[in-house]
């Protein structure tokens, strides 16, 4: 994972430090949101041409360890 993590730029000069994918000012949370929404990846990609699959599975990888580190409160069932 963490070569996947490579793929990840936080710079504070570039989309007010957001997390995005190097070398791009698209965010983590944009591509995240996208295929939560159910867009398939592929979608994704013919939209933003610059990404590649790794560039994908980095966003997720981020996701997931960011998970880690925070808990964020859910509806109870």
């Amino acid at each position: 994972m963490a070569n996947l993590l490579d793929r990840i730029s936080i710079d504070p000069e570039v989309c007010g430090g957001k997390p995005c994918i190097k070398g791009t000012r698209l965010w983590v949370s944009l591509i995240l949101d996208m295929l939560a929404t159910g867009m398939p990846e592929a979608e994704v990609r013919a939209e933003y041409t610059q990404l590649t699959h790794d560039d994908i599975l980095a966003a997720i990888a981020y996701g997931a360890e960011a998970a880690r580190e925070r808990v964020i409160a859910v509806p109870a069932v």
